[in-house]
């Protein structure tokens, strides 16, 4: 069964970077998915593609996979440029302030 390894990118609501260093082994579903006619939920008889491994570097994952002899295709991430803005909205709060803050 195929695998990738990828670093997830960012939430879209957030400006953050939590849960995006760590890097992420997921299974490939081989089968498609079905709608239910009743319910109208999807399902798939792979329950492999539920299990969602994460290791905190790229060689680590890759080195699981050589293990258990799981294919594997690596999906290098983007670099982003970061954000950190001078007078951004943390300097609000700022001990070293020297304006009065209102609003």
């Amino acid at each position: 069964m195929p695998a990738r390894i990828y670093k997830p990118a960012r939430n879209a609501m957030q400006s953050g970077t939590a849960g995006t260093r760590k890097w992420v082994l997921e299974f490939v579903s081989e089968t498609a998915r079905e709608v239910d006619p009743l319910m109208g939920w999807t399902s798939n008889d792979d329950t492999q593609t539920q299990v969602r491994l994460r290791f905190s570097t790229k060689d680590a994952a890759l080195q699981y996979a050589k293990e258990h002899g799981i294919d594997v295709v690596v999906q290098e991430p983007h670099k982003r440029k970061t954000n950190i803005r001078p007078g951004g909205y943390g300097d609000n709060f700022a001990t070293s302030r020297r304006q009065v803050w209102t609003h």
